[in-house]
């Protein structure tokens, strides 16, 4: 979900003594509210820094997802083509289980690609296009560099659809003895239109019937027809395609008249045609909404699936007009069937999905999880449409319908739903229930973290804190545990192992939650300057922000906050922006620039810094938002280009990339255009000998221009060039004066004897325990020691948290040493998940699945 989904945080996330503006009306220099020599704590401090329970996440959680990636895996090398877009939806499910957003956004291509109707390539692409929000920009650089971006545009919906030649065709056997009658007057109203008699009898085996067979009109030359509901316009319309077997330019209501009747009297090839006819008229919301029902009722796909197609284009918007939401609630399976054929599961997830980024407790987003429920034919997907269902109703306080829901999801296989059961058992005053609940799922699987983490709310004391201690250690990336031990801390007035608690995660997961409580601690603390550095991070990354639940605006609280501390001229800004980026210290680095931005007139360098920042803290959308900044506020044509390439580098076009920088070049010799090239050319080229070049083009930027910011990048990517142990040296002093400085202990580490390695990798793992290097390094190490299952250990350490492909090629490799041909080929197929085009990924495959017993 785009959006965050909030959480029923159960009698624990009562905020509702705090006052912002109460906190603020300090004086310098007063002794804080918080000091230490306090007996205890207002209880309002308390209040101010309760931490709300995680919430139950809307997400397909497997307990172990490499399994589950396999099994996808291997049915997508066997199945029948028209399944395997579900399967890639599967896929999908998993990966935003993990968080894993690339991954993602690369199984909803893979489902698009291998769809196998019209109807899910309309899904998939209209899903596609709904996560490109925002990205139009990009089109149109890659249209400056004369490649085509148009693949999710609209598609010819009837093309897509067989055009049946027999349809229609019936034999004219004349009843009536040796007198053929040629034609044949039907008569509405007044007026008679004369007909090919045979032509209309082979529209359909009714009119055949009709005039040859039996029946008293075929000795008639006259039939009236006025109780018919046909116009005699429309009629004449009839007349003429069945001469004809074409329709040409016929107003839309006289096209829709003509389907109906065609439909009452069968004639398939007329319906056919007023079918195509029709969609190709439909060109906007109005037109579909108008038409889709006369498409339901008429049972007309062609006519459904343009209509579909304009309300999946303008999602989100879409949604909120009460006559589209209206078709999708109450379609039946006979209507979904005729408006997305065999995609309606398929469908239903994209609009749930919409539907709880807009507002998850909404009607609306029942009335599609409840389709999406309807439209589950397998475990798999009865359990998400379940589990989903099962968190709206949480949300919206609906407990028994939540309870049947979860235990229905819990049925079907999914875990993760206990979760849910164990809150609910909470609300309803069964605390005890709830633990056991949670220690019976610990004991019976291999445990996740979630578990821990959810069995820590019903028990307090030491067995609260083991367990979230054990919840950290088997998934680092929860960040409940990390903000409650430090809430606690710092209610017991323990401030500096408070925010070590806080900034444990900071160091390596740039969560909102975890900058707010951090911002409310220097609050608390009154130390304005710290507290004003995190709001601006906050409103970096989210702009329209609201804190403390939701109740007040983050910028509201920075304009509050502003008033307790001194102004920076703009030379004391770029010191301090100095100061802080030489120390890797990113957060205030992104805080420093916030506030130059206000200021500033050289917009399109501090944009582009603050991509740079946001990408090295691992929030892509926020840098590309910064990144499109830059290109707006560029000073210069050459600046322009190199900020364009930046975009379309980093997002995945790198030949694009590449030609933006030569143009810039071309314009003007800078540092940021020859350090563009030469990531670009280093990841464009396929050629080994390439890299002598990248040293050149980096060697070229030192030579133009730059502050030593910059440069040290640049300088750090000629680290090759350097001896050993003047890196060993340059590495130590980055640890000693880095704020951030995993990279630094991990960089080191190349540079010294085993044992030393080891306890800088050890401490890159405690530092950021999201980077792979060391967990393969010390599996290595453990493999060479010939202790293979502590080597295999050390790699799900990883595995079971984050989705790799190294760590998962390793352990395969690991699995086969071993003799463990099923293992191995289970973690062979879950990195083919990961990245499906690795090559020495598919050679180990291939090898491994020849053992196969």
């Amino acid at each position: 979900m785009r959006t965050f989904f909030p959480s029923d945080s159960c009698k624990e996330s009562q905020l509702n003594t705090f006052n912002p503006q109460s906190w603020l009306q300090v004086e310098r220099g007063k002794q804080s509210k918080f000091s230490s020599q306090s007996s205890s704590p207002p209880s309002s401090i308390e209040s101010f820094i309760k931490v709300p329970w995680p919430p139950i996440v809307p997400y397909y959680k497997p307990v172990d997802y490499v399994e589950v990636l396999a099994q996808i895996h291997e049915e997508l090398e066997s199945c029948p083509v028209q399944e395997r877009s579900s399967l890639y939806l599967l896929q999908f499910q998993v990966f935003r289980g993990l968080g894993e957003a690339k991954l993602m956004r690369r199984s909803l291509r893979k489902a698009w690609q291998k769809a196998g109707t019209v109807h899910e390539k309309l899904v998939f692409g209209a899903w596609l296009k709904y996560e490109k929000q925002g990205e139009e920009l990009i089109s149109d650089l890659l249209a400056s560099c004369d490649k085509c971006t148009q693949e999710f545009g609209p598609i010819d919906i009837g093309s897509h659809f067989r055009i049946d030649v027999n349809v229609g065709s019936h034999e004219t056997v004349s009843m009536n003895g040796d007198q053929i009658l040629r034609h044949v007057v039907f008569r509405i109203g007044e007026e008679k239109i004369v007909c090919d008699r045979q032509k209309i009898a082979a529209l359909s085996a009714p009119f055949h019937a009709m005039l040859n067979g039996s029946f008293m009109e075929s000795l008639c030359e006259n039939i009236d027809l006025s109780e018919n509901n046909i116009s005699p316009s429309g009629l004449r319309i009839i007349s003429e395609f069945s001469v004809t077997g074409s329709l040409n330019e016929v107003p839309p209501n006289l096209l829709l008249e003509t389907l109906v009747f065609a439909n009452k009297f069968c004639c398939e090839s007329l319906k056919d045609s007023c079918d195509r006819k029709l969609a190709s008229l439909v060109s906007s919301r109005e037109d579909a909404v108008e038409l889709m029902g006369y498409a339901i009722e008429e049972n007309s796909p062609v006519l459904a699936a343009s209509c579909l197609q304009v309300f999946l284009r303008e999602l989100p918007d879409c949604l909120n007009d009460s006559r589209v939401v209206e078709i999708f609630s109450h379609a039946d399976r006979q209507c979904r069937s005729i408006m997305v054929g065999q995609a309606s599961f398929s469908m239903y997830c994209l609009l749930s999905e919409v539907a709880m980024n807009l507002d998850p407790r909404s009607d609306k987003t029942v009335s599609f999880l409840e389709q999406l429920s309807e439209c589950a034919e397998t475990n798999r997907q009865r359990l998400l449409a379940y589990h989903q269902l099962g968190c709206v109703r949480l949300l919206r306080k609906e407990y028994d319908e939540a309870e049947h829901l979860f235990e229905a999801a819990v049925n079907a296989g999914h875990m993760y739903s206990i979760a849910g059961l164990a809150r609910l058992g909470y609300i309803k005053g069964h605390k005890l229930w709830s633990y056991e609940k949670l220690s019976s799922v610990i004991s019976s699987v291999t445990p996740l973290g979630w578990m821990y983490q959810e069995r820590s709310l019903y028990c307090e004391g030491d067995k609260k804190w083991e367990d979230l201690e054990k919840a950290t250690m088997l998934d680092p990336t929860l960040t409940y545990p990390y903000m409650y031990r430090a809430s606690s801390l710092m209610t017991r007035q323990n401030t500096e192992a408070a925010l070590a608690e806080i900034n444990r995660i900071l160091g390596f997961k740039l969560a909102l939650e975890c900058l707010e409580l951090r911002f409310c601690f220097y609050l608390a603390l009154e130390d304005y300057q710290s507290a004003i550095c995190d709001v601006q991070a906050i409103l970096t990354l989210s702009p329209d922000y609201r804190m403390f639940e939701g109740r007040v605006a983050a910028s509201q609280l920075r304009t509050l906050v502003r008033e307790h501390i001194e102004n920076w001229t703009t030379a004391d800004c770029w010191l301090q922006l100095y100061d802080r980026w030489s120390s890797v210290d990113d957060i205030g680095s992104l805080s420093v620039i916030y506030q130059m931005l206000e200021s500033d007139a050289t917009k399109g360098v501090l944009y582009f810094r603050q991509s740079l920042l946001l990408l090295r803290l691992n929030c892509p959308e926020a840098a590309m938002r910064s990144l499109r900044l830059a290109r707006q506020h560029a000073s210069s044509d050459h600046e322009r280009l190199v900020y364009e390439g930046w975009i379309l580098y980093d997002t995945g076009h790198c030949e694009e990339g590449l030609r933006k920088a030569e143009e810039s070049i071309e314009t003007k010799r800078s540092f940021e255009a020859f350090f563009l090239k030469a990531y670009a050319l280093a990841d464009s080229s396929q050629d080994s000998s390439c890299s002598l070049t990248v040293v050149a083009l980096l060697k070229d930027a030192l030579k133009c221009p730059s502050d030593n910011l910059r440069k040290g990048q640049a300088l750090n990517n000629l680290g090759s060039v350097y001896v050993e142990s003047a890196a060993y040296e340059e590495m130590t002093k980055l640890i000693e004066k880095a704020r951030n400085n995993a990279s630094a202990y991990e960089k080191r580490s190349e540079y010294c004897d085993r044992e030393l390695t080891k306890a800088d990798l050890e401490m890159v793992t405690r530092l950021d325990p999201l980077r792979v290097y060391p967990y393969r390094y010390r599996a290595a190490v453990l493999m060479d020691s010939h202790k293979e299952q502590e080597a295999i250990a050390e790699l799900s350490r990883a595995i079971a948290f984050k989705a790799d492909l190294h760590l998962l090629h390793l352990r395969a490799a690991f699995h086969e040493h071993t003799g463990d041909v099923l293992a191995a080929l289970r973690d062979c197929r879950a990195a083919l998940s990961v990245d499906p085009n690795d090559q020495e990924m598919l050679e180990l495959h291939s090898r491994v699945y020849s053992h196969e017993p």
